[in-house]
């Protein structure tokens, strides 16, 4: 009897629908902060985190688009730094 299971397994599977591009992204950012969370608890050092994190976001990107439009992508960053959209306030009003 278990032979027979085994072979024909019943599996039940839930279809579900992709998430939206922001549903994709909010579900990512979690994950990722859940993960630097628990290296943070284990003595990984936040700039440590950073630079992998550049790293592995960069390299991802690279074998997604190519080096061209990367560093075309990057280019813009020095002035979306400055304009504060990657600074987290944490002051409320």
């Amino acid at each position: 009897m278990l032979s027979s299971f085994m072979r024909h397994p019943a599996a039940i599977s839930i279809a579900r629908q992709p998430l939206a591009d922001h549903e994709q992204k909010q579900a990512a950012l979690g994950y990722l902060n859940e993960a630097w969370a628990e290296a943070r608890h284990d003595g990984v050092d936040g700039d440590c985190l950073a630079q992998a994190s550049l790293f592995t976001a960069l390299a991802e990107l690279v074998s997604t688009y190519g080096e061209d439009a990367v560093a075309k992508f990057a280019e813009g960053l020095p002035a979306r730094l400055r304009n504060g959209e990657f600074s987290l306030s944490l002051a409320r009003q």
